[in-house]
């Protein structure tokens, strides 16, 4: 070898030293940057690393739904409570088949009997029933309760033999009841699952940002009535239920549990010896009007009151009959044939229209429903238009000749009689109202009133405004879901004339509104104009017995008239004839109505009633409702004497 070549060889093997001392430096530093890496790992980085781990992997959140809290009477009597039990549930899985339901529901009935309580004994068809194989209630996925209320030794058994049965499971849940009594099952509501409620405007409105508040599918919620409006302080805050998981997804130690908080307790104004009292008055009086022989009343298959206290706003009873067992909601849902049994009982009808409880839909068109024309109970209002408005004084002479008779001679010529085509000569603003006379009415008001405002809009658009200030076509300002009433007299003005919508509106023609609001009316006119809020709720409790919220009574507006103009009105109101009030102890104001309805082509006659009582320093008053009653006098006010009885004997009308 050339010393030429033995210099580049040791050249390249100074270069291959040079390299693999470079990487083996290089191997080193990254050894000894990953060690510190750990070692960082480790002892600085581990605990906070871990704890996220556990955080993250750790613990699944389970929420448990809140404890309702209970509706109580005014005297403390439990209307609606909730109760945390145990109950079965099934699921449809894959696989199981219509057939073997029996030999299903045969091995469930066989430890409900063994382990459970006799008297919450099941059926085999009832077992089915609640199994929902059809899907009469649910879709496939949502489990099925089976039985709520299991025994502790029904619930060791399947607890220790889930296994044994396919789909089956053993939940903890709140479960709603009712007063057995039905004590005015419409005003308090009833429940609903979530999951089947999102239409409501609450829920389709609601922020779900926080655990303890957010709505469980599964929960029952308030879906009418009171359970509704107070749902929020009702329902409480959910339990929070964290299960600690290992990476494996394993169950790993004890859960950690937050309590459920349980919701507010509301106080009503519902009086249940008063409501139960009411509410059997308004069927008696059905039964007599059925069977009394009178062909305008044998049609009466519905009936509606409501008391008010004149001075606070505090609803004492609401009854809306027949009404129904609201129990059938428990567990949050019904099925098609049970929803079909209370279809006409469910809604409100003192605020809200209900027909009447025929399954025929061509027959039931032949009949009216709850919200009807108030007839003659408008009659002291009117006669308060006519004082304020200047067309009559309290001393003005009229000649009833039991007829007025307006529009042009011949097919236009309309005729306005009185009942029965009485006559009633010589009479002042108090003895029109005393007799009901319809020619003082429509000619001295309504007549009137449309020529002072020279046949325009204004003049009625001014009577619209009157209705308004005694609560007539306008909310009562309740809070729940009421219909404001149905006002006819602008479109009759608009098809026909302003003259004729006058006439027709100022003896009860051309408005139908709801019995609240004849309620809120009456009370109006008692208190010579202090509309009250209607108040249902006296107040909100929390668990403890600490008040939350108390409810005081609200003026919603005044009516400023003299008085010389309400002793008018008060004068023919302590006079009017009315059946039932023969032994009555206390003078009292009142007003019948029958007012004409045309229904299918047919005209009917329905029956109402105004009073308050006592007359010098009205506490309480009463307004009702009978769909196709007749005379308001025999009709309705026999009713609101005994709910006038009732409070009397509860609280005494002084």
């Amino acid at each position: 070898m050339s010393e030429e070549q033995e210099k580049k060889a040791i050249a390249i093997r100074r270069q291959h030293f040079f390299r693999l001392n470079l990487f083996f430096l290089l191997v080193f530093v990254l050894f000894a940057i990953l060690i510190i890496r750990l070692a960082i790992l480790q002892f600085v980085e581990g605990p906070t690393i871990l704890q996220q781990v556990k955080d993250k992997m750790g613990n699944t959140p389970v929420r448990i739904a809140p404890i309702r809290g209970n509706i109580y009477d005014a005297d403390g009597v439990k209307l609606a409570y909730s109760t945390s039990v145990q109950s079965l549930y099934f699921s449809i899985e894959r696989g199981f088949k219509a057939k073997d339901a029996n030999e299903f529901a045969s091995r469930l009935k066989e430890v409900f009997d063994q382990y459970g309580d006799p008297a919450k004994s099941m059926t085999i068809d009832q077992i089915k029933e609640n199994m929902d194989l059809t899907y009469r209630r649910n879709n496939i996925s949502v489990p099925r309760r089976i039985k709520s209320g299991l025994t502790k030794k029904e619930v060791a058994y399947f607890s220790e033999n889930l296994a044994k049965y396919d789909g089956v499971d053993i939940v903890e849940e709140s479960i709603r009841h009712y007063d057995p009594d039905t004590v005015a099952v419409q005003l308090v509501g009833y429940l609903k699952k979530f999951r089947g409620s999102k239409d409501l405007s609450f829920y389709k409105n609601l922020v779900q940002d926080n655990p303890l508040l957010n709505y469980i599918e599964e929960e029952e919620v308030g879906f009418d009535g009171l359970e509704y409006m107070f749902q929020e302080q009702l329902r409480g805050k959910n339990g929070l239920k964290l299960i600690p998981i290992d990476s494996m997804g394993r169950v790993n130690g004890e859960p950690q549990v937050t309590p459920p908080v349980k919701g507010n307790n509301l106080h009503l104004t519902i009086n249940k010896k008063v409501q139960m009292l009411t509410e059997e008055a308004i069927m008696d009086q059905l039964k007599i009007l059925q069977e009394g022989g009178d062909p305008r009343s044998k049609n009466a298959r519905t009936g509606y009151a409501v008391a008010m206290e004149v001075k606070t706003g505090n609803i004492i009873a609401m009854a809306s009959m027949p009404d129904y067992d609201t129990n059938i909601w428990e567990g949050g849902g019904v099925n098609n044939d049970e929803l079909k049994e209370i279809l006409f009982y469910m809604v409100n009808g003192t605020i809200r229209e209900v027909y009447q409880p025929i399954h025929d839909d061509k027959e039931r068109a032949k009949h009216p429903g709850s919200i009807v024309p108030l007839g003659s109970t408008i009659k002291p209002l009117t006669v308060l238009v006519g004082l304020n408005e200047k067309l009559i004084t309290p001393t003005t002479s009229y000649s009833d000749t039991g007829i007025f008779q307006f529009g042009k001679a011949g097919i236009h010529r309309k005729s306005i009689r009185n009942a029965e085509n009485a006559v009633y000569g010589l009479m002042d603003p108090a003895r029109a109202i005393e007799k009901s006379s319809n020619p003082f009415m429509t000619e001295k008001i309504g007549n009137a009133l449309n020529i002072k405002y020279k046949g325009s809009e204004e003049g009625v658009q001014k009577w619209d405004e009157y209705m308004k200030m005694f609560g007539l076509g306008v909310s009562t300002g309740s809070g729940l879901n009421e219909w404001p009433g149905t006002i006819e007299y602008f479109n009759e003005a608009k098809n026909a004339s302003t003259q004729s919508a006058l006439i027709y509106a100022s003896f009860g023609q051309q408005g139908r509104y709801t019995t609240l609001q004849l309620a809120q009316y009456t009370a109006t006119l008692a208190s010579r104009g202090k509309r009250m809020k209607p108040q249902f709720v006296t107040e909100i409790k929390d668990s403890d017995g600490t008040v939350m919220q108390k409810f005081e009574p609200v003026v919603l507006n005044r009516v400023d008239f003299p008085d010389s103009y309400w002793e008018e009105i008060e004068a023919g109101m302590r006079k009017v004839k009315v059946t039932g009030f023969d032994d009555f102890p206390h003078e009292f104001l009142r007003k019948t109505g029958t007012s004409e309805q045309s229904v299918a082509g047919k005209i009917v006659e329905n029956s109402v009633f105004i009073a308050s009582a006592p007359a010098d320093d009205p506490v309480l008053a009463v307004a009702v409702v009978v769909p196709e009653g007749g005379f308001g006098s025999r009709g309705a006010a026999p009713i609101a004497r005994k709910i006038f009885d009732a409070y009397d004997e509860v609280y005494g009308l002084k």
